[in-house]
């Protein structure tokens, strides 16, 4: 299995915006056919290094990680949404064992 993570931090990380954008990401359960799991988790502390949302999906392997990155609903749902609030992100992918 394969983990990926993903950290965003929002142009505008009110708790309003934060709550779209994780809306938004959740919205691949159901329509990204490669997930295996998904969570989404709004940062409550704050701090000058944290980031204000993280995505982590489980995926069968690497087709599947691949397959995923370029899903429709990923592409044009999810990634667009999220480039256009984000302010910037950083990701890890890995081997679940």
């Amino acid at each position: 299995m394969i983990k990926h993570i993903v950290c965003f931090k929002l142009k505008d990380n009110s708790l309003a915006e934060c709550e779209k954008a994780k809306e938004v990401l959740l919205s691949m359960k159901g329509n990204v056919p490669e997930l295996r799991g998904i969570t989404v988790g709004i940062d409550f502390l704050h701090s000058e290094r944290s980031y204000d949302l993280i995505l982590e999906v489980l995926l069968d392997d690497d087709a599947a990680l691949e397959s995923y990155q370029n899903d429709p609903y990923h592409c044009s749902v999810v990634k667009k949404h999220m480039h256009a609030v984000r302010e910037s992100c950083v990701a890890v992918d890995y081997v679940v064992e």
